[in-house]
């Protein structure tokens, strides 16, 4: 049986054509990269979060310190959340849980929780 001469020349010109490789490789990688990069600024929001809510609390700590007993450090805590974790891009004041208590092991000391529901 001959073989027909075009086939054998389109075939040969198939594989040493490089026309449009790029584009395949582009088309096998973007998804990868782009997952990439999209879990890195899904990362990055969780850690900016995160440090926001330990930055809250440890600001609420120093301002329930000026308070002389545990009401009165319980109001000074609600009202530093009410009026400054508004600079917090990251954080809604309304899913902050704050509770500020006097210590049960030590009387001196003051113990300022802090809790966010990130759903």
């Amino acid at each position: 049986m001959l073989q027909d001469p075009k086939s054998h020349v389109s075939w040969s010109r198939f594989r040493a054509d490089a026309v449009g490789t790029t584009a395949v490789e582009f088309a096998m990688l973007a998804p990868l990269f782009i997952l990439l990069l999209l879990g890195m600024v899904a990362y990055g929001i969780y850690f900016g979060a995160s440090h926001s809510v330990q930055q809250i609390a440890a600001d609420a700590a120093r301002t329930a310190i000026a308070g002389l007993n545990q009401t009165e450090r319980q109001a000074l805590v609600t009202d530093f959340i009410n009026h400054d974790v508004a600079g917090y891009p990251f954080v809604d004041a309304h899913k902050l849980t704050v509770d500020a208590k006097d210590s049960v092991i030590d009387g001196s000391q003051c113990v300022v929780s802090v809790s966010y529901d990130a759903r």
